[in-house]
């Protein structure tokens, strides 16, 4: 899978999606942060999936009606424990991931919205 990790969603778990084989950009590549829109456009326009803890992207998504290529957010989750859940939601969610899926994580629950069917 592709993914673009968001700043706050930490180094550590973008090395370890890699160290998982998934093609991972982050975001701290691009210099000065350019803002919340610019990365989900060019997530977008690589296929990548936001992974984030940023409220922001899902005010895009469901506010602004942004398009997007999937979305990760886990506001409330610990650094420590990002890993563990990303693992998590990649054995038990892969499908909906790989369908452009919103999946937030809040609280030891796991919510998702899956992208309207054409």
């Amino acid at each position: 899978m592709k993914f673009l990790v968001d700043r706050c969603a930490g180094v550590r778990l973008a090395e370890w999606l890699r160290a998982q084989g998934h093609d991972v950009a982050e975001a701290r590549e691009r210099t000065p942060d350019p803002g919340d829109r610019a990365l989900l456009e060019w997530a977008v326009a690589e296929g990548r999936i936001v992974v984030t803890n940023d409220k922001d992207f899902g005010e895009l998504v469901f506010r602004d009606n942004r398009t997007h290529a999937g979305l990760i957010r886990l506001p409330d989750v610990p650094t420590s424990a990002r890993i563990d859940i990303m693992s998590q939601l990649l054995d038990r969610h892969e499908a909906d991931l790989a369908a452009g899926s919103l999946v937030t994580v809040r609280g030891g629950r796991v919510r998702i919205s899956k992208p309207p069917e054409d």
